[in-house]
């Protein structure tokens, strides 16, 4: 935070009445030096149209000795405020901020398809979020993360419509959540600064508050870890078996000792899909919240991410804050919490950086595993090492303990050598594994369980009619398939059929944030009911499960009878894969992307608890599948 743009109050009227340019210029230079790009010509002037509202506020109640903290990024993310105050309690005292949204609108109303969306006359997205839940969020998310807020500080919020009369946007008001966060506006100048006066005392500069902000701790607060413990622990009752109990009791016991020694160690749970690595990570992340201490849990993968934060937060917003992305540490003290979860960890990335990274982080950036080690006392990695599918991906065990020797940490490893996925079939993965000749021993023949079953159709059509049957006698269904279709942007119309194969076509599922009609945001393609119209691929698929799945081989891996001297084997077609990933032989070589496209193809087929249809569009292939099923 040692680059957020602060002035005292009285400074920055001034120069917004003097001389606004340059602040446009302090905030243009900001932004850049960020990394946050050059922001537009009405982007820098709407800074100078709304801050003399707030800072004159303040300078006319007698509070010009406050800082202003400008364009406050909020930790362990890329949302910011508008702007922060930053002061002292008149009563008690103690440092005391007000979190700041401005808003330009001069009409709004309330949405009608919700009390916290706000409708704005001509402007270019509409709905909303209502400015008092956006501004209290805000608010809520600094109190959680910030230790600052423990017993030190008190947070506020406010929403300030300074072009809008009270009668022009008469509807906000209405709303509940306008009660946690003050709604003001032009004509109500004289109870702002009220506002103000109660908040802050006159006699106190805000510099030492600013600088308590910009330097406290960043670690999840307890009240946050005492509400977590109990929505996750209330969701489901884990029962955790052989191993898995393994890894909980050792995360769990290796954390007292590294807090006992002032150490630091790694725990690494290897499994394949079904084997509870999961599960795991949420029992862990329970009971120590539960205890008290900080811990956290991120994963490389935006649906899987996503899904959980509506699982476990469905009725407590606040703990969807505690499930974060590999890369929302770059800049994280080290040992800032006591346990960081990284579940799916052969996500992990070479480093965090991307086309949406500021620019100071991207010369600062160090390799991802580095930054998650640091961040924790006890880092701990779940990952399956078949389920690398991406170029770039690099969590693999050699990669984690090679970094781990040449640093002295020591690791702690468990391997789920169980299967619960699948019905409780180990024999199925194995199967699986064999079949794509990721382990040796090759191919071999498949015979139905009490709890698992695998069949493999002839068309399309007959894979979707059985699967919709299952979804219609109360049984959740997917189906999925290689990457070998375009995949259409999202346009006004809805999704394309872009999933062609003979007279039977599917879209892709949607690449959008958010729902369309029935049809479920990207992340939520696995969750949400409407799912089951759409083919999800490797991405969406991987790290959820349903219980029938249905797979389609897509003509980028196929069975050829003499592929290896007579033998028979797999034969990888890059021609026919359309990953953008996969496109260039610089980056993906040859033998890369067949050990990639086989890891996609059991990732795939291994997300049904009850059963797997299987459809290949190679003739030859799928008469080969027949051979081993049938």
């Amino acid at each position: 935070m040692s680059n957020t743009l602060r002035y005292t109050a009285t400074r920055l009227d001034a120069e917004l009445q003097k001389n606004p340019s340059s602040i446009e210029r302090a905030m243009t230079e900001y932004f850049v030096s960020a990394g946050l790009g050059r922001p537009s010509t009405s982007e820098a002037r709407s800074w100078t149209s709304s801050l003399p509202a707030l800072t004159s506020a303040i300078v006319d109640a007698g509070l010009g000795n406050l800082e202003v903290l400008l364009e406050y990024r909020l930790p362990l993310t890329s949302r910011r405020a508008d702007a922060v105050i930053a002061g002292n309690n008149p009563k008690t005292g103690k440092p005391h901020y007000v979190v700041v949204e401005l808003k330009q609108w001069s009409a709004a109303s309330i949405s009608s398809e919700s009390d916290n969306l706000v409708s704005v006359p001509g402007a270019r997205y509409s709905p909303v979020l209502h400015p008092s839940m956006q501004v209290h969020n805000y608010a809520t998310y600094m109190r959680d993360f910030l230790t600052i807020f423990e017993s030190q500080a008190t947070i506020d919020s406010i929403a300030l419509l300074h072009n809008a009369r009270k009668s022009d946007v008469a509807d906000l008001f209405a709303s509940p959540i306008s009660a946690e966060a003050q709604l003001f506006t032009h004509d109500s100048a004289g109870d702002f600064r009220e506002f103000l006066t109660k908040s802050f005392s006159p006699d106190v500069p805000g510099s030492r508050a600013a600088d308590a902000l910009l330097t406290s701790r960043t670690a999840p607060s307890k009240q946050l870890l005492a509400l977590a413990a109990k929505e996750i622990r209330e969701q489901e009752q884990f029962v955790l078996l052989d191993e898995q109990r393994v890894a909980y009791e050792l995360v769990l016991g290796t954390l007292e000792k590294a807090r006992q020694a002032d150490t630091k160690s790694i725990v690494l749970v290897t499994g394949g899909p079904g084997s509870g690595k999961s599960v795991i990570a949420l029992s862990v992340l329970g009971e120590l919240a539960r205890r008290g201490y900080t811990a956290l849990h991120a994963t490389g993968s935006k649906s899987f991410t996503e899904t959980l934060r509506k699982v476990a937060g469905n009725r407590a917003p606040s703990v969807k804050a505690m499930f974060k992305y590999f890369n929302s540490f770059m800049e994280a003290e080290r040992n800032s919490v006591e346990v960081l979860i990284l579940d799916e960890a052969h996500r992990m990335r070479e480093k965090s950086v991307n086309r949406y990274t500021k620019k100071y982080l991207r010369d600062i950036a160090r390799p991802q595993i580095d930054e998650l080690i640091d961040t924790a006392r006890v880092p701990v990695f779940l990952l399956d090492e078949h389920q690398i599918v991406r170029p770039g991906e690099l969590g693999s065990v050699h990669d984690i303990k090679s970094t781990a020797a040449n640093r002295g940490v020591p690791v702690f490893e468990v391997n789920l050598n169980a299967q619960y996925r699948a019905g409780g079939s180990s024999a199925y993965t194995d199967w699986v594994v064999r079949l794509l000749e990721l382990e040796d021993g090759g191919p071999i023949g498949w015979e139905d369980e009490d709890t698992f079953q695998v069949q493999v159709v002839d068309s399309p059509i007959e894979m979707e009619n059985i699967l919709r049957h299952k979804l219609e006698g109360g049984v959740n269904a997917r189906m999925t398939a290689g990457y070998c279709w375009k995949w259409s942007a999202v346009s006004d119309d809805g999704l394309e059929n872009d999933v062609i194969i003979g007279d039977w076509e599917k879209p892709w599922n949607s690449r959008a944030d958010r729902a369309i009609g029935s049809i479920p945001p990207s992340h939520l393609w696995a969750y949400e009911p409407g799912g089951f119209e759409q083919v999800g691929c490797v991405y969406t698929a991987q790290g959820f499960e349903y219980s029938w799945n249905g797979v389609v081989l897509g003509p980028d891996l196929v069975w050829r009878s003499t592929a290896n001297e007579g033998t028979g084997g797999w034969v990888s077609r890059r021609e026919y894969n359309k990953d953008p990933d996969f496109k260039s032989t610089k980056t993906v070589s040859n033998e890369a992307f067949d050990s990639l496209v086989r890891n996609v193809y059991k990732v795939l087929l291994t997300r049904g608890l009850q059963g797997t249809l299987i459809y290949s569009t190679d003739s030859e292939t799928l008469e080969f599948l027949r051979g081993l099923t049938n």
